[in-house]
């Protein structure tokens, strides 16, 4: 599984960790940055591509961290095939790939520290979309309404 990740600078130290972590747990990652931890920088300019990846097929599932992660979750979900969720437990970390296809993690680095954001992180790897008729509906339905926005 191919793992993209994006921090600006309150999420850049929790970033670090996470991707020691998934190295270390063999998993492939792609790192959009940030690289240092500079306070003036912007999570859109580090997360807009990382969902775009996600987003266009080549990286399997993102990880999008900012200090509250709701900025992050905001920004992710503007982007087409992304179904971003900010996670704050592990009952929605699983849940929200399982019945919603998630395939962007938000997390708050200011929220959760590691290593409690990794147990989450592992959830929503671990999870999968059951691919049931109610669950492929509702997915229709935002499918539908992205491609609506999209035209307006």
């Amino acid at each position: 599984m191919k793992i993209a990740m994006a921090a600006d600078h309150r999420g850049f130290t929790l970033k670090e960790q996470i991707k020691t972590a998934l190295l270390q747990a063999q998993f492939e990652t792609v790192d959009f940055g940030a690289y240092s931890c500079a306070p003036g920088d912007d999570y859109a300019d580090f997360v807009v591509p990382m969902a775009q990846s996600v987003g266009h097929g080549d990286i399997d599932r993102g990880i999008a961290i900012c200090g509250s992660g709701i900025g992050a979750s905001i920004v992710a979900n503007k982007v087409r095939n992304v179904r971003a969720g900010l996670v704050h437990d592990l009952f929605s970390a699983q849940q929200g790939v399982e019945d919603d296809s998630m395939n962007v993690i938000c997390l708050g680095a200011q929220i959760d520290q590691f290593p409690f954001a990794w147990e989450l992180i592992q959830k929503f790897l671990q999870a999968r979309f059951k691919s049931e008729p109610r669950f492929l509906r509702r997915l229709l339905k935002v499918s539908q309404l992205e491609e609506k926005e999209l035209q307006q």
